[in-house]
């Protein structure tokens, strides 16, 4: 057994960290959110009062936090001055591959061993404890992070040293979040042309335009029972946290001086569903933008 401090119980945060209650870890959880904390004990974890006090003789520190300032802020004031020596530590926030990269080595400078780890799986993937984590992390450090993280991933790999797992995780939501608005333009445009949408997804399905967005997250309701599509576009992944991925792929292309047209382009349609009133709807939800039936 293993004594965690988990910090951040969002919609993410909270499956991960009452997976790791289940497989046998003692977990000392902290969040603002009271309701969420009080979820977090339901699930088997132990309130702490601050990060802290959380991190306070933890062998490992995990976190889920909004933003790349939060997660500087928490690692700086609340973990490491906390955190005993040699404590394992992993970020599973989703940031600004600079913030990673500056928070992995302050935190090596002072002992502790860190990953940025972003994960993929959406909140499905955080409860069933199946998520696919992208690991930023020195090479020694890696078969601790991966059997750290076991309870609550399907997939852990590592993408290079700290940032990797960060860029890594960008990369993949630009091209998600590009092939679901050309999927959403398709089913738009075949029911324009009196295509029937389901005949339409059998045929590209098992045809070139096969893609995930189309086979395991379909926008249309009805060929893949699982995808928000089937309940109102409720739960999911939400369009505000995909234009978040995609602003920061946009911020990092402009560093590395990266050409990405259809990134751009997928970050003004997204933030145009956004300000319609579709932030908080899946992100596949845009096919009604394209269908000319926006979010009221």
């Amino acid at each position: 057994m293993t004594r965690i401090a988990f910090i951040g119980l969002g919609n993410m945060g909270g499956g991960m960290a009452a997976n790791q209650a289940r497989a046998g870890h003692e977990v000392l959880a902290f969040d603002l959110s009271a309701a969420a904390l009080q979820k977090a004990v339901a699930a088997g974890c132990a309130a702490a009062g601050s990060a802290a006090a959380a991190v306070k003789d933890a062998e490992a520190v995990i976190t889920m936090l909004p933003a790349g300032q939060h997660v500087r802020a928490v690692y700086h004031d609340e973990i490491a001055p906390n955190a005993r020596p040699g404590c394992l530590m992993i970020d599973c926030s989703t940031i600004d591959v600079e913030s990673a990269r500056v928070v992995g080595e302050s935190m090596g400078k002072l002992g502790f061993r860190f990953a940025d780890a972003p994960v993929s799986g959406g909140t499905a993937g955080a409860d069933a404890g199946t998520l696919a984590f992208m690991v930023g992390c020195a090479e020694p450090d890696f078969p601790d992070m991966e059997a750290l993280i076991g309870p609550m991933a399907r997939t852990v790999i590592r993408a290079g040293d700290h940032g990797a797992g960060q860029a890594a995780k960008i990369c993949n939501n630009m091209v998600l979040g590009a092939s679901m608005i050309a999927v959403c333009e398709a089913f738009a445009l075949a029911e324009k042309l009196g295509l029937d949408p389901e005949r339409f997804f059998d045929i590209a399905s098992k045809s070139s335009g096969q893609c995930w967005s189309l086979t395991s997250y379909c926008p249309w309701p009805g060929p893949v029972p699982a995808a928000p599509s089937n309940r109102g576009y409720e739960g999911g992944f939400a369009t505000a946290m995909m234009l978040k991925d995609l602003k920061l792929a946009q911020e990092a292309a402009a560093r590395a001086g990266a050409a990405t047209p259809l990134g751009a382009q997928a970050e003004g349609l997204y933030a145009l569903f956004d300000r319609l009133g579709g932030g908080g709807k899946d992100f596949s939800a845009i096919i009604e933008l394209f269908r000319g039936k926006p979010p009221v």
